[in-house]
């Protein structure tokens, strides 16, 4: 008789495996993560739309697309908590809380910058989205943009999964890489503040250009941050550094100012907040590349003696 070979009877390591069945699923931590993601399409959704007063509130329509991504960054966050409260984190919820985020954070934001760009630089009356099928090298440029900051985000994502396992508060105190909400709040931020001086603040009274000219910011930061979610350069998390835990009267009062001017100066203070926090890691690795005082003290005082 002829021997079996290895494809006859696959070994348990290499066969294929029995796949596993998911038998229970966290339900609030779950839609909490589907609101996230429903956010992410709606905010893609209104950002197709060509730029104009919409019929919620005469918000502009990249206003609203902004907007949601936001509401999708309070639906990423309060999911995860939900899941601790519960005790119900799981493998599942991470992996579906990655696909949620790669919709809000990584598509809509890329596509919100594509949709403002391609309402100056392409031409008037121009309705559609700048592509690599574009005449000009500007549009090409744009469009790769948006595509590098989208596979930065994925590969973001991916590595998050692959080296954090744990769930714990104290292994979540800082990030390697932008993580992408920060870098889609980057992104939506500074587009909310564009729409918000065009419309409300200028209106009719603009100057020439303004709108044009500010609107190449929005690509610089965005290919800035896509850079920066692949980076290892280290971020804080801001809840688990910045809100657990015991803190002086002084830190306090450094975090009442920013939320007290949210109300009234929200557009300008969103934008700050996300674009010192996009900062802060490069700012951070030039700070720690300087010996510090007491260190310097110290080696010096050993020299004298």
């Amino acid at each position: 008789m002829p021997q079996s070979t290895s494809s006859d009877n696959p070994s348990p390591q290499f066969g294929r495996q029995k796949p596993r069945r998911l038998r229970a699923v966290a339900v609030i931590p779950t839609l909490f993560t589907l609101g996230n993601l429903v956010c992410g399409f709606a905010a893609i959704h209104y950002a197709a739309k060509p730029i104009g007063p919409s019929a919620f509130l005469g918000w502009s329509t990249l206003t609203i697309a902004g907007s949601l991504v936001f509401l999708g960054m309070f639906f990423d966050g309060i999911d995860g908590l939900a899941a601790r409260l519960t005790k119900s984190a799981s493998g599942f919820g991470a992996q579906l809380d990655s696909m949620a985020d790669m919709v809000t954070f990584g598509a809509a934001p890329a596509f919100m910058m594509l949709r403002l760009v391609s309402s100056y630089y392409g031409g008037e009356h121009y309705t559609g989205i700048l592509g690599p099928d574009a005449d000009n090298i500007y549009a090409k440029l744009m469009w790769a943009i948006a595509a590098i900051y989208i596979c930065c985000a994925a590969l973001r994502l991916a590595r998050f999964n692959v080296e954090v396992t744990s769930t714990a508060a104290q292994d979540h105190r800082y990030f390697r890489g932008l993580p992408t909400p920060g870098a889609a709040g980057a992104v939506a931020s500074l587009t909310l503040l564009h729409q918000h001086l065009l419309v409300i603040t200028y209106g009719n009274d603009a100057p020439d250009g303004f709108g044009r000219s500010s609107s190449l910011l929005i690509p610089l930061v965005t290919i800035l941050c896509a850079l920066a979610m692949v980076s290892r350069l280290r971020y804080a998390h801001a809840f688990n550094r910045w809100f657990r835990g015991k803190r002086d009267f002084g830190w306090l009062i450094r975090v009442i100012l920013p939320l007290a001017f949210l109300p009234f100066w929200f557009q300008e203070t969103t934008a700050l907040l996300f674009t010192f926090y996009a900062l802060s890691g490069p700012l951070g690795k030039v700070w720690s590349a300087f010996p510090r005082r007491s260190t310097l003290a110290a080696v010096n005082k050993s020299n004298e003696a």
